[in-house]
């Protein structure tokens, strides 16, 4: 019989698709993570909120509609409608955020997903400890093709401002005669 604090009750992956970076953090969404804990979002955020010196800003905070508009093109979710969908802009919480959660939802089912989500948080920092030379020439190259991406923008800015410059009649020069 395997021991209560070891069981898995739910996989790393189902954890790991619910992991966005958003403002260079990894976070995860108050509706994903009130669906591992088995609570309703309203009930998660009630909680938050009645213990909001927990959560500061490098805790927990509330995307921007530009924000969740760009996460919503990334992955399914229901449209803001008066029903049935989305009425508040999400809150992502950090980490931090997401291990303050177990003090506030004492139940023990979050506390058990809490265990989950920190310990794959903390095998994440560990491969990208182990593997920080790859991580480094990602980076590298990410920063080349914004460059790369910035640089080919003004250039097909600058095409374009040439390709629409009236063609201006020339002025012809005393002296010079056309040839026929």
């Amino acid at each position: 019989m395997k021991n209560k604090s070891t069981e898995i009750i739910i996989s790393d992956t189902q954890i790991l698709e619910r992991i966005f970076i958003i403002r260079g953090q990894k976070v995860m969404l108050d509706r994903d993570l009130a669906e591992m804990y088995e609570v309703e979002t309203k009930v998660l955020i009630q909680s938050v909120k009645r213990n909001l010196k927990r959560f500061p800003d490098d805790f927990m905070f509330q995307l921007s509609r530009e924000e969740w508009e760009t996460l919503r093109s990334q992955i399914v979710t229901s449209k803001f409608e008066k029903r049935g969908g989305t009425q508040y802009l999400p809150y992502a919480f950090t980490e931090q955020g997401v291990a303050m959660l177990s003090s506030v939802l004492k139940s023990d089912r979050a506390i058990e997903v809490n265990i989950q989500i920190i310990r794959l948080f903390t095998k994440m920092k560990g491969f990208i400890l182990e593997h920080k030379d790859l991580y480094l020439k990602l980076e590298q190259l990410e920063f080349k093709f914004t460059s790369h991406d910035r640089k080919m923008k003004t250039i097909f800015d600058y095409l374009n401002k040439l390709l629409q410059q009236e063609a201006k009649p020339r002025t012809v020069i005393e002296g010079f005669k056309k040839k026929k």
